[in-house]
């Protein structure tokens, strides 16, 4: 198998030599050949680093079958964007190992692993959503009006277009022919279409 060894320091004074020799022990006793990207002195919380963009250039080219990395936050402390970089590689057939962690998706228990993982991933986003959602009806339940505040309409601005067509107010007063209509029956004027 080809494999993609990726270390990452968040600082340039550090090295990533202890993280590069257990990978390359590893794929070493897997006997895969390997390419190295590695980022010196780039925050795990960035998305975008030279070395991971290189290799995830060469993921979508099918350079390699496997990306190996010392612990699952070397290749990133945002969960959101670890999934989603995790769930592309293994749309790409590139399969996962984290050695710390131990999760190694190319075994049968690797791959759930990263079921489970991608389970909870999906989980947050709802619990998330419930979240709020119960948020609202608390507010709702409390008498507090949600969403955008209503504009007033500009009374002298409609009683200045009164008579005209809708179309019409609607280009003088620089907005929408829907506006005009809510904004008169607000006021109770009688549209003249």
């Amino acid at each position: 198998m080809r494999a993609a060894i990726y270390a990452r320091v968040s600082t340039v004074d550090q090295e990533p030599e202890n993280q590069l020799q257990e990978l390359r022990r590893y794929v070493q006793a897997r006997d895969w050949t390997a390419a190295e990207y590695v980022d010196r002195g780039v925050s795990g919380a960035k998305d975008r680093r030279p070395a991971l963009d290189d290799l995830i250039r060469d993921a979508r080219r099918r350079r390699f079958d496997v990306l190996a990395c010392w612990r699952l936050d070397r290749l990133g402390r945002n969960l959101r964007h670890l999934i989603t970089l995790l769930d592309e590689l293994q749309a790409l057939g590139v399969a996962f190992v984290s050695l710390a962690e131990g999760i190694d998706a190319t075994t049968p228990a690797g791959k759930l692993q990263m079921h489970i993982l991608g389970a909870i991933a999906e989980f947050e986003p709802e619990r998330i959503r419930e979240r709020v959602l119960a948020g609202l009806q608390r507010a709702r339940a409390q008498g507090r009006r949600l969403g955008r505040p209503q504009a007033r309409p500009p009374i002298d601005g409609l009683r200045r277009v009164a008579g005209l067509p809708v179309p019409v107010a609607a280009e003088r007063l620089g907005v929408s022919r829907s506006t005009v209509k809510r904004w008169r029956r607000q006021v109770q004027q009688p549209p003249s279409e």
